[in-house]
């Protein structure tokens, strides 16, 4: 009877243990097409003798994870619903296991539904992380008719001023990646080549705020990676075995300019081939510079007075391929081909007036000027992946990519005839010039990466890299049409980097944690073949950690804090000591000993998201103790000497809000914008500098009758301050229209865009001081323009992969109710789904990279 009554009493123990287990189950819904993520799904746990009361219910979180704790066991029915897709229905065995992984689950579209409900719920623009936000910009109507720089505008943490500079995390300094590679020429030209491509040719945009260990130690303010638009083999969503094409045709008409491309994707098999191109033409006309220059020196203040108003021109071309191949279910390669070629033409008829000092009672002088800025890159990438596991949870990576960045500048500077008195001396020279200079840069990478579990929810990822840069810059100067030596320069520069990092990431619970550290090393050599300068050669090691903790408080609310130290190694342009005599009253010229700057971030980010509303709050402090500046100071000639010094002491203090509110069915509300504080001091230069700026941006998409979509932007940007000075900020007003006239086919859009200034330009004034001179400039932009866009899509490639989801898989199941259906974003309560089977496992699918 005793040993009855102690084998009942264990029993009993071994019940209520396995009883009130807690079981986590996980996986990521994905759509059965497109392979996006589905955010804000709704799931249910009901037990197999209850399909009525839900033991559990939760949200997908922002890239469509699921992790849902339940208790109990037995066997379960785990439902997947989300707003115009079928339900999915998954059978689960609770034993005590502390997780179930349901892999990747497909939802596909429910055609009935979508005919007769009108969803309430818009597709989030953004997905926010602690460390990361991407924008997906295919999903803004407003794509159709902006460009890459238009939509920079509305993106987190990203500023572009009135004169199209782009700022990241406030930091001009930011590395440009595209498909996740680093683009050379997009980082050096970023506002040239965004204002240039359509945004209908991308499909997000990401910002990597807190770069982790696997990135390049490059760029202060992070990285910008523009996602455009291809497929990889597959179609995202593992169904290698469907032949289809589709593509896109565009065209656009400005007040400013004109441009087309096309975009094409075919799938054949294991074979898919993507080619995106794009030309463009565009001319502003009519920016207007003022500018006085008072001089203090021991020959009495002098004054100079300049005005131009001057064209530019910027024709410009793009292309990329991207193919890809699934050599078998566990290994694919792809590779990238993409040239850009623009070449930027400006001119003008500048008025200078000089008067005080030994310019004496003061003289006029105009000169013709024109510049020629050809920049052209070729990049090729090729990529091996290879997945060790079924759950495509360890894989390895090798890439290599080459880059070619060509580049040609010429400047022309032809002075008008002068009616002096032969007594009188000419305190300038006023002989005609011009210079040639040609660069070229070539880069080769190679690059290994590694990343495996390490236990259930523990990831280490490991990689090496090295980069070999070789630079060669010749820069020609002629007076009179004859070739000056003395002011021409040669010079190579050779630039290896090699790298090796690790980086852990790992969650407990609701805590996550990431920590990286990334060691680079630095070869650089510098041979001078003509010209001032001394032939140098270095090398240095740097140590680049970051780091970040998070904390959910629910599966739609997070907290995280972070830290990374980031670096800028001065590029070629800054380098470079060739001296630009264009201006007989200035000189431009690099300095060659300049050091790596180190720039420290530490943020502080809260994510909130639901079904129609999110936020993003990042407080962020940055500082940097040898910040590269660019300054200005007269010689004893008089002339004013530009150039660039590790001479500044940097901090700045940032909070950036991002909401975006879906108010009703029809109607979206967006605002971005950020408060910033900056104090600059440089110990060198004897100045210091400091003070508040904001920026911010107001959105309202309608839609409207007819089935049209209308957006009304706001964007304003405060004051903002130098080193030396500072510039006033500006107003942008803006509307966009578009409608589907063929759904999903031919669809028009026309934008509109002007400055609340008079005559629809921005007027920007700006300041800059230093020990012997005071420089103010005002810029009048003619930012007004009209363009019209229209984009057609054609292709067999959705319905061929529609018709093959019906063979292929019977994961779906119908909603039972209308109000199920809505429920499922809200994440109420309801009945239960009906019909359908329990599957047998999930389809696979990639991971993002």
């Amino acid at each position: 009877m005793k040993r009855f009554m102690i084998l009942a009493i264990v029993a009993l123990i071994a019940s209520i243990t396995s009883l009130s287990a807690q079981t986590v189950i996980k996986g990521v819904v994905k759509d059965s097409i497109s392979g996006e993520t589905e955010p804000y799904a709704t799931v249910r746990i009901f037990k197999v003798t209850d399909m009525t009361n839900a033991v559990a219910m939760s949200l997908t979180d922002i890239d469509g994870k699921i992790k849902q704790e339940v208790t109990g066991s037995g066997e379960h029915v785990v439902t997947i619903s989300s707003m115009g897709k079928l339900d999915v229905k998954r059978t689960v065995n609770l034993s005590g296991q502390r997780e179930i992984d349901l892999g990747t689950v497909f939802v596909k579209d429910d055609s009935k539904m979508l005919a007769g409900v009108e969803v309430v719920a818009h597709k989030p623009l953004v997905k926010m992380e602690t460390d990361k936000m991407s924008y997906n910009v295919e999903n803004d109507a407003d794509a159709k008719s902006q460009t890459i720089l238009d939509m920079l505008r509305k993106v987190p943490m990203v500023t572009v001023d009135a004169q199209d500079n782009i700022s990241v995390n406030g930091s001009s300094n930011f590395k440009v990646y595209v498909d996740g590679k680093p683009n050379p020429m997009m980082s050096s030209n970023p506002s040239q080549i965004f204002k240039s491509i359509p945004a209908s040719m991308v499909k997000n945009i990401e910002v990597v705020t807190n770069p982790g260990a696997r990135y390049d130690a490059e760029g202060a303010g992070g990285v910008l990676n523009i996602v455009m638009q291809h497929n990889e083999p597959g179609g995202g969503s593992a169904l290698t075995s469907v032949n289809g094409y589709s593509g896109t045709l565009r065209g656009q008409v400005s007040t400013r300019g004109y441009g087309g491309g096309a975009f094409l994707n075919v799938q054949q098999g294991k074979f898919t081939i993507s080619a995106n191109t794009f030309l463009n033409y565009s001319k502003m006309k009519g920016t207007e510079v003022d500018m006085i220059r008072e001089q203090f020196s021991e020959f009495g203040n002098m004054s100079t007075k300049y005005h131009q108003d001057g064209t530019t021109t910027l024709p410009f071309i793009m292309g990329n391929v991207s193919i890809g191949y699934e050599i078998d279910p566990m290994s694919s390669l792809n590779a990238t081909f993409g040239l850009t070629r623009f070449n930027m033409k400006s001119d003008g008829h500048p008025i200078t007036t000089m008067s005080g000092g030994f310019y004496g009672d003061g003289f006029s002088y105009g000169n013709f000027t024109k510049t020629e800025n050809l920049n052209q890159s070729f990049t090729g990438t090729i990529d091996y992946q290879h997945f060790f596991n079924q759950a495509r949870t360890s894989q390895m990576t090798v890439s290599y990519q080459l880059t070619l960045s060509p580049g040609h500048t010429e400047n022309w500077s032809e002075f008008d005839p002068m009616d002096m008195d032969t007594e009188t001396t000419m305190p300038l020279d006023l002989t005609d010039r011009y210079s040639d200079n040609h660069q070229k840069t070539t880069e080769h990478t190679v690059q290994v990466d590694f990343t495996t579990p390490i236990a259930a929810q523990h990831t280490l990822s490991t990689g090496v890299k090295f980069l070999n840069r070789h630079n060669d810059a010749e820069a020609k100067y002629y007076l009179s049409d004859v070739y000056n030596e003395k002011m021409s320069s040669d010079y190579r520069y050779l630039n290896n980097i090699g790298a090796i990092y690790a980086e852990y990431d790992g969650h407990w619970g609701n805590w996550g944690t990431k920590a990286g550290l990334r060691y680079e090393h630095t070869w650089q050599e510098v041979e001078y073949r003509l010209g001032d300068g001394h032939d140098f050669s270095t090398n240095y090691g740097t140590l680049v950690p970051s780091a970040t903790l998070s904390y959910s408080f629910t599966p739609t609310q997070n907290l995280g804090l972070s830290y990374n130290m980031r670096i800028s190694r001065p590029g070629i342009s800054y380098l470079n000591p060739y001296v630009n005599r264009t201006d007989p009253t200035a000189l431009t010229y690099g300095n060659s000993e300049l050091d790596v700057e180190k720039t420290n971030n530490i943020s502080l980010v809260f994510n909130s998201f639901s079904s129609k509303w999110m936020m993003n709050a990042t407080l962020r402090h940055s500082f940097c103790d040898n910040g590269i500046e660019q300054y200005s100071f007269y010689d004893n000639n008089g002339l004013l000497n530009t150039t660039y010094g590790n001479v500044v002491k940097r901090h700045m203090t940032s909070l950036n809000f991002y909401a975006s509110w879906s108010i009703t069915r029809d109607t979206r509300l967006m605002f971005n914008g950020g408060l910033t504080y900056s104090d600059m001091r440089s110990d060198a230069l004897d100045l210091k500098n400091h003070g508040w700026s904001y920026n911010s941006m107001v959105n309202v998409q309608q839609k409207l009758p007819w089935d049209m979509q209308g957006s009304l932007f706001w964007i304003a940007n405060s004051k903002s301050y130098t080193l030396q000075g500072w510039s006033t900020g500006f107003n942008i007003l803006g509307l966009n229209l578009s409608k589907d006239v063929i759904k999903d086919k031919l669809s028009v859009s026309v934008m509109a865009m002007t400055g609340l200034s008079k005559g629809g330009k921005i007027h920007m004034d700006s300041e800059s001081r230093g020990k012997d001179f005071v420089s103010t400039q005002q810029i009048h932009v003619p930012i007004q323009q009209v363009s019209l866009n229209v984009s057609f899509n054609f292709g067999n490639l959705k319905k061929q992969l529609m018709r093959h989801q019906t063979r292929v898989t019977t994961d779906y199941i119908e909603h039972q109710s209308t109000g199920e259906q809505l429920n499922s974003i809200g994440g109420g309560q309801g009945g239960a789904p009906q019909g359908g089977g329990a599957p047998q496992g999930g389809m696979g699918g990639g991971i993002g990279m």
